[in-house]
């Protein structure tokens, strides 16, 4: 019976280690933040760099964005549009959703570094 717990014990430590060292490694890679317009990439910003919060604007023929930029996450927090949608949204951390600006043709999109 005792060789038995000793040998689930041994293999749920190893698990937990390699899920840990996954994770780890997951978080390690980092993230960037492409700013479009039209398609057309008019700024890149390093997520994982951004150890002050920051921020800019993005201005262009359809209006203006005001963009920050905090540790690991991003956010339109002004906008001239009529109807603030992107303000709205909130920050983002991961690729699952952009954040997108219509009147404004703007389009954040975060990326994982290891895949671009």
């Amino acid at each position: 019976m005792k060789r038995k717990t000793v040998f689930w014990l041994a293999l749920f430590a190893v698990l937990a280690a390699l899920g840990a060292g996954t994770y780890l490694l997951r978080g390690a890679v980092g993230r960037r933040a492409v700013v479009s317009v039209d398609g057309e990439p008019v700024r890149t910003v390093d997520l994982t760099a951004a150890a002050v919060p920051y921020e800019f604007t993005v201005e262009t023929e359809y209006g203006r964005n005001t963009v920050r930029v905090s540790q690991g996450r991003i956010a339109v927090v002004d906008a001239d549009c009529p109807n603030r949608d992107c303000v709205k949204q909130g920050a983002i951390s991961d690729g699952a959703i952009p954040i997108v600006c219509l009147p404004h043709h703007l389009v954040i999109q975060i990326e994982d570094r290891r895949t671009t």
